[in-house]
């Protein structure tokens, strides 16, 4: 905060520490009443502004921002005039202040190291602001100094499925913590659908992924948080219908590389009647003997063909027998 001697010329200089309050024990005029504490680090200096604001004069308004120049750029001027920030009393004044987060969604996609380039050594604690060993850069662009503030917190995601990408740079690996998220099923027991709980179909087929592939290709919960919006029954049966066409099925076949098979095994398929398989390979016509002369036939081993039952998307026998292991007797 600046406070203004006149048109070019600045006579204080303030952090401001609290909200907008309304101070009505102020005797003076009312309009003073309208209240902000400041902590105010210089006080009757006359620093010329007047270059720094890009030769433009000031206007005394009751107050506006300012956007010609960073603070950084204040404190250097302000030394170059003979005037020196009270370094304490700034750290006194943010202290309070709120904490910020950067969240950085795929983290593992972008190329960190040509990305960050010396900024990775600001995000270190020490390396920050007011930290023991500060550390500031000059910006590529604008060239203007830049240092990290300790009350920011930077959040990388990350899918660990993805191995196609490159590995994460181990500069930035010693710089974060990692912290595991796994699914939790447990978020969705108050949800049921067909007369089964969405955190039990979730947890069966997690459990034959974890078999078949690894824990990091496990479902997460949040591929049916949809259905928490949702008040009535039916609503909830054609969202489950479109969760599994359209985001589950395709997922694991992005996971299994098109293996049909295995894809049928993670929705229990082989223990469910025919009709209530979301994936079916067999009674495809035209048959095999149909297609094939009997000596081109010696030569195939298996039918490939594979095809998605439309009609189990909206079957709650579908739904139910995936967690069944007994088609017959619906024992588990």
């Amino acid at each position: 905060m600046l406070c203004l001697k006149n048109k070019n010329t600045v006579r204080a200089i303030g952090i401001v520490t609290s909200d907008y309050y309304f101070d009505t024990s102020f005797k003076g005029l009312a309009e003073f009443h309208h209240t902000r504490k400041v902590n105010w680090i210089l006080q009757g200096i006359s620093f010329d502004i007047y270059a720094l604001n890009n030769n433009i004069n000031l206007t005394q308004k009751t107050c506006y921002k300012i956007d010609r120049f960073t603070w950084n750029d204040l404190a250097e001027s302000l030394e170059n005039q003979g005037y020196s920030l009270d370094s304490q009393s700034i750290s006194n004044s943010t202290k309070g202040s709120n904490n910020h987060i950067l969240i950085i969604d795929e983290i593992n996609r972008g190329n960190i190291s040509r990305i960050f380039g010396e900024l990775i050594t600001l995000l270190e604690p020490d390396k920050r602001k007011d930290g023991t060993d500060a550390r500031e850069v000059i910006l590529p662009y604008s060239k203007k100094k830049f240092s990290v503030p300790s009350n920011l917190y930077v959040l990388g995601t990350m899918n660990t499925a993805d191995k196609s990408l490159a590995q994460l740079d181990f500069a930035l690996r010693r710089r974060f913590d990692f912290i595991e998220l796994l699914p939790k099923p447990e978020l969705l027991d108050d949800i049921e659908v067909y007369g089964v709980p969405v955190s039990k179909i979730l947890t069966i087929m997690n459990q034959r992924i974890e078999v078949l592939l690894d824990r990091e290709h496990t479902i997460g919960h949040s591929y049916f948080w949809s259905l928490k919006d949702l008040e009535t029954g039916k609503d909830r049966e054609s969202e489950l219908g479109n969760i599994f066409k359209r985001r589950i099925i395709p997922l694991l076949q992005e996971y299994f590389f098109s293996d049909w098979e295995r894809i049928g095994w993670v929705l229990n398929d082989p223990a469910k009647d025919f009709e209530d398989r979301f994936i079916q390979t067999e009674k495809i016509n035209p048959t095999m003997n149909q297609l094939f002369p009997s000596e081109v036939l010696s030569q195939i081993t298996a039918d490939r063909r594979y095809y998605i039952n439309a009609d189990a998307f909206t079957t709650p026998k579908a739904y139910q027998r995936i967690l069944h292991l007994d088609a017959a007797t619906g024992e588990e």
